[in-house]
């Protein structure tokens, strides 16, 4: 496993979760960096990416409640995810892809499912 996620589980709808996704097999200071979720039933759905020089971007029902960040000791990275709701609820992905693949675009969150490297997911459950 090259991406294993953490930290999920549930939570009351206003509370917050912190995930985590460690890399085994590469070092991710050269990689963007991403998290996607995703309803059974439903299309995945990209969150949010983080590049190497520390650009983000957000889906834009999470904008102001998710922060995406980084620890390149650690090799691991996170979103802080704060006033949850209800339909947040999902499995969440993590993903990785070499930044040299993005010279001259930008890793928008619709372009996540283009990544290489993606963890088995992990849970969610946010109760109203």
């Amino acid at each position: 496993v090259q991406l294993q996620e953490s930290g999920g589980g549930s939570v009351q709808s206003g509370g917050s979760l912190r995930l985590s996704c460690t890399a085994s097999t590469f070092t991710i200071e050269r990689y963007v960096l991403a998290w996607v979720r995703q309803v059974p039933g439903k299309e995945r759905e990209g969150v949010a990416t983080l590049e190497t020089k520390g650009a983000t971007t957000y889906a834009d029902d999470v904008k102001g409640r998710f922060t995406i960040s980084r620890d390149n000791t650690k090799n691991t990275f996170y979103p802080q995810m704060n006033n949850l709701k209800a339909e947040d609820t999902a499995i969440y992905y993590c993903a990785a892809d070499k930044d040299d693949f993005w010279t001259g675009t930008r890793p928008s969150v619709q372009l996540i499912k283009h990544f290489f490297y993606w963890g088995q997911g992990t849970q969610v459950t946010v109760s109203s």
